[in-house]
């Protein structure tokens, strides 16, 4: 596609422009301010570790807000309805609960400045270098589908051509990252949050009133695509299993176990927001806090889906198995096309670029900290002085950029582009984190099954979908990816155990605050005193509340 397609075509004014340009204006401000700021390497990489928990909880969820949360869930939304909402409650505060509870205290405590570093502290050399370059190669490959969301935006807001757009939206993000590192981009996720709730919550609201609220949109999904897009469960349509067993299992134990847990508790692009807080209070309620934004989401990005899927003729015809000119990434485009007045449509276009920009910047900023610690200070030239470590760290912004300008365009032959991220974490999290639960619970865990483990984990999630992709497994949907992870975990756990069995441990003298069982309470225990304090800071009051509200949630919508 060389222009956006005239039926896509915004019809912004001088005002919608005005605001995107206030908006870029900011972002960039505000890189250049935190600049001044960074001084050191941990200041680059991780904000000297000094940032307060409503800072990091709130970037933490805008890290998520990307690509694969605004246009692959309304996507999502378009074409599955309800089942999308599994995403939130069961594949996602489960897991942000576990891991403020129980593993923050050991990123934090241990000081480590990556998840990649904890696998080397555990395991050495083999099983970090393994999930180093994995990780590394995961983040300009999702980093590219936000940069391409984000051409797309402006594609059809301007009409360049996605060549020009996607090198243009580059040249933004990496200006205020390699301006101002973390801090710069911590920052302008929070900005970003509040900017991504003003441009979608009217677009639902006036949706829902042009559909006729809420049971208007109701009745035309039931009447159009039946009932099983209203229901959250057994959500068979997107697991693309046919036995409504199967499908609840494939959601429960390939997405909300799995993918889940594999993504949020081991992902270093929403870890490091946590590590980037001033305390190991503050960095254990950095998930929790998120927790509560994070499950109203859904409200402002799946139903405009919905809606779309029922107002646009052409997504509909999509629905109905036809042939349309446009994709179910265009859902959020086609609402704003219909329903936004100029102002509004300005708000909104602004909100889908900060959401894209913080996708990519928590990828970018990620993949420069593990890129520097990592692979090139571990590997490659150590033991140089702290501001050569800077200056490589701002280079490699700029490398992960130029790369994701290239794999931006992978994400193109997708029409669901949240049908190509579930791959990827597949391939990527769900074995890292079958490796990481067997290395904190079980000391006798060796350094050669954590390496194999994790490649053997890789290549089964690999296999699975290209069986998928083949045609010998006949899986629709997302499927492929939640059977995937699925296979990823177990056979990763069964190799890991094979190989411990015939290979030898570590002393326990060098797992000390890397094992839960070898580390003592006190090392795992955060301060209750001073910027502490308060039971209202309590992360097992966080965390529980979270849970029993995301409960209420799945009873009242299953």
């Amino acid at each position: 596609m060389i222009l956006a397609q005239e039926t896509l075509r915004l019809n912004a004014g001088p005002v919608d422009y005005a605001l995107i340009a206030v908006y870029f204006v900011l972002v960039l401000l505000i890189g250049y301010l935190a600049r001044r700021s960074v001084s050191t390497s941990l200041d680059f990489f991780l904000s000297g570790r000094s940032l307060p928990a409503w800072v990091t909880g709130l970037a933490f969820i805008s890290a998520n807000l990307g690509a694969i949360e605004i246009i692959g869930m309304s996507a999502n939304g378009a074409q599955y309805g309800m089942p999308t909402m599994h995403y939130y409650w069961i594949g996602a505060i489960p897991a942000m609960v576990f891991l403020g509870i129980v593993m923050m205290p050991f990123y934090y405590g241990s000081k480590v400045r990556s998840v990649p570093e904890y696998l080397r502290r555990r395991f050495g050399k083999g099983a970090h270098l393994v999930n180093a370059l994995s990780f590394a190669a995961a983040q300009v490959l999702i980093a590219g589908v936000n940069l391409f969301a984000l051409a797309l935006v402006i594609n059809v807001l301007l009409g360049w051509p996605i060549w020009v757009s996607v090198v243009v939206a580059a040249a933004v993000v990496l200006s205020y990252t390699t301006l101002g590192g973390l801090s710069a981009a911590v920052y302008n996720e929070v900005l970003q949050f509040f900017v991504i709730v003003a441009a979608l919550l009217p677009l639902t609201i006036v949706g829902l009133i042009q559909v006729g609220g809420w049971q208007g949109l109701t009745d035309r999904v039931a009447a159009e695509a039946g009932r099983q897009q209203l229901a959250a469960w057994p959500g068979t349509e997107l697991t693309g299993f046919g036995s409504s067993f199967l499908s609840t299992l494939g959601i429960v134990f390939g997405l909300g176990f799995v993918l889940s847990f594999g993504y949020w508790t081991t992902n270093f692009v929403e870890v490091q927001r946590a590590m980037s807080a001033s305390s190991m209070s503050a960095a254990r309620r950095t998930p929790l806090i998120g927790a509560y934004p994070k499950m109203f989401i859904p409200f402002v990005v799946v139903i405009p889906g919905m809606i779309a899927g029922v107002l646009s003729p052409q997504l509909a015809t999509l629905k109905a198995g036809g042939e349309s000119e446009l994709t179910y990434n265009d859902t959020l485009s086609v609402l704003m096309r219909d329903l936004l007045p100029n102002g509004i449509l300005g708000v909104a276009i602004t909100g889908l670029l900060a959401a894209f920009m913080a996708g990519m910047a928590a990828n970018i900023s990620a993949f420069n900290t593990v890129f520097t610690y990592d692979l090139w200070q571990t590997y490659i030239r150590r033991d140089r002085p702290d501001g050569y470590y800077l200056k490589i760290g701002r280079r490699a912004t700029v490398m992960g950029t130029i790369i994701a300008i290239g794999t931006a365009f992978i994400a193109a032959g997708y029409s669901n582009i949240m049908d190509y991220i579930q791959q990827l974490f597949s391939f990527f999290n769900a074995p890292l984190f079958a490796t990481f639960i067997l290395a904190m619970f079980w000391k006798r865990m060796t350094p050669a099954a954590g390496w194999i483990g994790l490649v053997s984990g890789t290549a089964a999630a690999i296999t699975v979908s290209v069986l998928a992709e083949t045609g010998v497994w006949d899986l629709p949907g997302q499927g492929a990816s939640f059977l995937g992870a699925g296979a990823a975990f177990v056979v990763d756990v069964v190799v890991s155990v094979v190989v411990t069995m015939l290979t030898r441990p570590k002393p326990e003298t060098e797992l000390v605050g890397l094992v839960w069982s070898l580390t003592p309470k006190a090392d795992r225990t955060h301060s209750t005193t001073g910027r502490d304090a308060g039971w209202y800071r309590s992360p097992a009051l966080l965390g529980g509340g979270a849970l029993v509200l995301v409960a209420i949630l799945n009873v009242i919508f299953g």
